[in-house]
């Protein structure tokens, strides 16, 4: 089903530049040294996280970058032929995907207890490391706070004709989507996508979503919160115009979706695979996060955030199982909305 969204040309391209093009100092498969890591995490993240770990523990990190669902195939493709002893991804449906083949080493209790129980799956196979918040970006001169929607639910209703707009290509919408799907069940999140279909504009990119909230083309715009955080530490061209709407009240449209690491079970470097995970959850790991550019919410409770950006603990979302975030079945429903190819 997944196959769909790509044709198998397309398909065998982006593998082959996952496999060949290392971000970091590229190390054999026999380097007792070193950590083959699948990311799908953004980059320059993730290089930062890797160089301090290096840093301290003198293991080096070959990381192959590409998208969630991209890499999560791949590696089911690879089954016990992998070279990736890591997985990484921006949200947590990917990592469902791999589970769910059996392909995960379970985690350590130490490395788990770090990071609260509604942010890592029950059975321990993998644990959330950074977490994005759905927000609602909206133009201040288009819309008074007072006309704002109460549900992200309510976009799909005929008085937001035109008046919304999001980026569904991505895996950041998707995981949204799957958000909503196991909120709401199938017919509402059907009745949902139609209705966005019939309301909204659609843009390749949260970014470019931002940009035209910013610029007056749409009025309001789905995105995740650290778009709009980041915009505005640095000069705020992007974002000036708007502000951010959070849901809250465990609506589906204060989501928070998990960016998820595991250990494949069948890797050549585990013991410092572990590390490497164990790494991202600690205190020393997460506070590169907190550091960083990124402006993504830290989960582990002993290193907030700390930045001028609304804190975890009251954005009140919904409890969704991470583990039942159906990726599968989002993309056939997308699919028929006409999002996706």
């Amino acid at each position: 089903m997944l196959a769909r969204l790509r044709s198998k040309r397309v398909a065998a391209a982006l593998i082959a530049a996952a496999l060949t093009v290392p971000v970091l100092a590229a190390c054999g498969g026999d380097d007792k040294d070193s950590v083959v890591v699948y990311n799908a995490q953004h980059e320059e993240l993730i290089a930062a996280v890797a160089k301090k770990f290096t840093a301290e523990t003198g293991i080096k990190v070959e990381l192959r970058n590409g998208s969630d669902l991209e890499l999560a195939n791949q590696l089911v493709a690879e089954g016990k032929r992998s070279p990736a002893d890591v997985f990484l991804t921006e949200n947590s449906p990917a990592m469902a995907v791999v589970d769910a083949k059996g392909l995960f080493a379970p985690l350590p209790a130490t490395t788990l207890d770090r990071i609260p129980a509604q942010y890592r799956p029950t059975n321990g196979h993998w644990t959330g490391f950074a977490g994005r918040s759905t927000v609602l970006v909206y133009n201040t001169a288009q819309v008074q706070e007072a006309d704002l929607p109460a549900s992200l639910m309510d976009l799909a209703k005929p008085e937001w004709k035109g008046k919304v707009s999001f980026s569904p290509t991505g895996a950041d919408f998707q995981a949204i989507v799957a958000g909503v799907l196991a909120l709401k069940g199938e017919p509402a999140t059907k009745a949902w996508l139609a209705g966005l279909k019939a309301n909204g504009t659609v843009y390749d990119g949260n970014n470019v979503v931002l940009k035209s909230v910013n610029n007056g083309d749409t009025a309001t715009g789905i995105i995740y919160h650290y778009y709009w955080y980041r915009d505005q530490e640095e000069a705020g061209d992007n974002s000036k115009n708007t502000a951010l709407h959070f849901f809250g009240k465990k609506d589906p449209g204060a989501f928070v979706s998990t960016s998820g690491a595991g250990v494949l079970a069948n890797g050549k470097h585990n013991a410092n695979a572990e590390k490497f995970v164990d790494y991202l959850t600690s205190k020393d790991g997460q506070q590169v996060i907190a550091d960083s550019y990124a402006l993504e919410y830290t989960l582990n409770p002993e290193v907030p955030l700390g930045r001028e950006v609304k804190p975890l603990g009251e954005l009140d979302p919904p409890a969704v199982g991470i583990s039942d975030l159906d990726s599968a079945r989002v993309v056939e429903l997308m699919q028929d909305a006409g999002f996706l190819a």
